[in-house]
């Protein structure tokens, strides 16, 4: 029943590339979501049972990755990591949507081992939250001997996820257009592989390929790690209307390249983020942030925007009731400003100058889940209990 109020907000970003900046200082929060948003003498501060002095902070909705990669619990193989989730909530990421379990040793292949492990992945991390993040899990990488019937079974299970095409046996243009169809079909968000193998096993992915499956996302269009070029990344992005997905563990150069593609096309809308994680460059609790950082600060994208991207866009391609500051929204909130040190004045100057942001507090369905963040230079500013 906690009725929650931040005032004394410095800058308050939406998520929503739409009005990506707020005029308003202070929010409402009651039972773990979005009450109302305004100027603190305009809302009704009744019956609080908490009220957060954000002390002239930046306040933003929780970062959104969009390609992770978990297997069990808070550990990865890959890098013999525990604790990777955890480390995520302190760099700022509230929520994950995994792209395909392929790294859990021994991964089944055969259509009953597929659909099992894509429905225990789905339960086991709808009732596991490390520190609060919500991990959408269940991604079943799909294989040629599936078949349209077991679509309907993993979505009639609960499994709203298809993992990246490409990373199994399915990677020629019309069986990639079959699985993505029967996909769309039950109501799986897809994802599609771009670019060059990943790890042993998976595939090459070109453009006619991407083009020809219509995803709901193209996975890093930057390369996971290794990029196509840059002429058939252009056909990809113009020959689609769905999310365009820019990585941490990418191709910085073609990374800067859809930015600017999607940029000329007025369609910043499309744009996503995500780290690629855990992988053979390891496990990026800041991946979401640094990237936002890169983009801002090399690739000229408006700080703001960039906080949209990671956030607001991603929810929205995903069907997630999140990522956005909005009354009715989930109390998903991070607290940061620029670091202590920056010449910034605040947050946004400090993405724009390369900056990482400091975090001074991480709240997930209303619930402060962090402090000020271990992972981050110590914020400016950063609020606390009244």
């Amino acid at each position: 029943m906690a009725r929650i109020l931040v005032r004394n907000i410095g800058l308050l970003l939406s998520g929503d590339i739409a009005e990506p900046v707020l005029a308003a200082d202070a929010l409402l929060i009651e039972k773990g979501v979005i009450l109302s948003i305004g100027r603190l003498s305009d809302l009704n501060q009744q019956d609080l049972t908490q009220v957060i002095d954000a002390g002239g902070c930046a306040v933003g909705p929780g970062l959104i990755d969009n390609h992770v990669h978990p297997v069990f619990g808070d550990w990865t193989p890959r890098q013999n990591q525990t604790g990777w989730i955890e480390a995520f909530v302190q760099g700022g990421c509230t929520t994950m949507f995994s792209a395909g379990e392929v790294h859990l040793p021994g991964r089944p292949k055969d259509p009953v081992g597929v659909k099992a492990l894509a429905i225990t992945a789905q339960r086991c991390f709808d009732a596991f939250r490390p520190l609060g993040a919500r991990v959408f899990a269940g991604a079943p990488v799909a294989e040629r001997s599936m078949v349209e019937a077991d679509y309907a079974e993993m979505a009639a299970c609960g499994v709203g996820l298809l993992g990246e095409i490409g990373l199994g046996t399915v990677r020629e243009l019309e069986e990639a257009r079959t699985h993505a169809a029967w996909a769309r079909k039950y109501g799986l968000n897809s994802m599609i592989h771009c670019g060059g193998p990943s790890i042993a096993g998976s595939n090459l992915v070109g453009a006619d390929v991407v083009i020809a499956a219509d995803c709901d996302t193209v996975a890093h269009i930057n390369g996971g790690p290794t990029s196509l070029g840059t002429r058939e990344l252009t056909r990809v992005i113009e020959g689609t209307t769905r999310a365009i997905e820019i990585v941490h563990n990418g191709n910085p150069r073609t990374a800067l390249h859809a930015l600017n593609v999607l940029t000329e096309m007025g369609r910043l809308d499309r744009l996503v983020i995500g780290t690629d994680s855990p992988a053979g460059s390891g496990v990026q609790p800041l991946g979401v942030m640094r990237t936002i950082s890169f983009l801002v600060s090399v690739g000229g994208l408006e700080p703001s925007i960039a906080i949209a991207c990671a956030s607001g866009n991603t929810a929205r391609f995903r069907a997630f009731s999140g990522g956005r500051i909005a009354a009715g929204l989930p109390a998903d909130l991070l607290f940061m400003d620029q670091p202590q040190g920056s010449e910034a004045t605040d947050v946004l100057e400090a993405l724009s100058l390369g900056d990482l942001p400091g975090i001074g507090m991480v709240m997930i369905d209303g619930v402060a889940r962090t402090g000020r963040s271990r992972n981050t230079p110590p914020a400016a500013r950063v609020p606390v209990a009244a």
